[in-house]
């Protein structure tokens, strides 16, 4: 009795190192989202772990049989000592039956027949030597396969039925979404590694509106407030002093024309910014605004050859009497 005792501590400790391995993951994983980490669903936590469950129940399951071995080797143990020496023999080994409850559940949990009434269960059919008995199943086999039926229950009822779980597509959508923002994170995150070769212009209206906040905040004063012009050249037209394409304003914004006043950004503003204001500045073209100041600088045509770098010397001389240190030269 006492080893059975052992082998259902052993079960236990094996579903509770089961359960508190689930525990770990779950609090390992990533969270799929805001609402499913406030509050864990139980059901969620199973179906996301099925494998690791099923390990512990295919564990338990060997665990038991290997008990239930043990168990079946020393119930033949104890029937030699009783044909060999009798009752006394069984009291002298202290291997006489106690009649605990425990043993009451047990032997009636395997139903198990004497060996003086298995003629009764004798099916007629012997091998070898072997006879074919009609034995109860064990009860370990019938614990794991009761448990496959609820699970079955419980899961068509949760994913099929109530619709609390998530079907297939719902999870499908649920995953590109959060592809979509792990994707948006990298892009973000890509933000810095921009320079004038690789810079691409802008289009979106949210990159364009922060582009117009950089602006404001720093080229304004020179350019004026709708790149009309004041102590810098004029944004709106299609004349410029060191390129008009979106790599040459990128360049001219980051390493700056310090002999024209034009001092270099990149110490100021990261490389997306740069690439946001240098996007609205391109927007300005052609919106006319008044008091616009006289085209400076060589016409620039997208897809023609691009107008020199900003060490080279204008084809037009600067008309500026006043430049200013923090003017954005085109």
């Amino acid at each position: 009795m006492m080893k059975k005792l052992f082998s259902t501590i052993i079960l236990l400790v094996t579903t509770l190192a089961g359960i508190s391995g689930l525990s770990a993951q779950d609090a390992t994983a990533p969270a799929e989202g805001a609402a499913q980490a406030a509050s864990p669903n139980v059901y969620n936590l199973a179906y996301h772990n099925i494998l690791l469950i099923l390990a512990v129940l295919v564990l338990i399951g060997v665990i038991l049989a290997g008990l239930s071995l043990i168990w079946a080797l020393i119930e033949v143990q104890k029937m030699k000592l009783l044909e060999k020496f009798g009752p006394e023999g069984l009291e002298k080994a202290n291997l006489t039956p106690t009649g605990s409850l425990w043993s009451a559940i047990s032997d009636k949990a395997w139903n198990l027949v004497p060996k003086d009434k298995e003629a009764d269960i004798d099916l007629g059919h012997e091998y070898d030597g072997i006879r074919e008995l009609d034995n109860s199943l064990p009860p370990w086999w019938l614990w794991l396969f009761y448990g496959t039926i609820i699970w079955a229950a419980v899961y068509l009822w949760y994913y099929h039925v109530s619709a609390k779980g998530p079907n297939q597509e719902q999870e499908y959508i649920a995953a590109m979404e959060l592809g979509d923002a792990e994707k948006a994170k990298f892009l973000a995150s890509q933000a810095d590694v921009i320079d004038e070769k690789s810079v691409t212009i802008l289009t979106e209206a949210a990159a364009l509106a922060e582009g117009k906040e950089i602006y404001t905040a720093n080229c304004m004063v020179c350019h004026g407030a709708n790149g009309e012009g004041t102590v810098g050249p004029n944004f709106t037209d299609k004349y410029w002093l060191h390129g008009g394409s979106i790599n040459d304003v990128f360049t001219t914004i980051k390493y700056g024309v310090p002999e024209k006043g034009m001092i270099s950004w990149k110490a100021q503003l990261r490389p997306g910014a740069m690439q946001k204001v240098a996007s609205y500045i391109l927007s300005l073209q052609g919106t006319n605004p008044p008091n616009a100041k006289a085209p400076q600088g060589e016409l620039y045509e997208p897809g023609a050859t691009s107008a020199p770098d900003a060490s080279a010397t204008p084809a037009v001389t600067d008309t500026t009497k006043t430049a200013q240190p923090t003017e954005v030269q085109k």
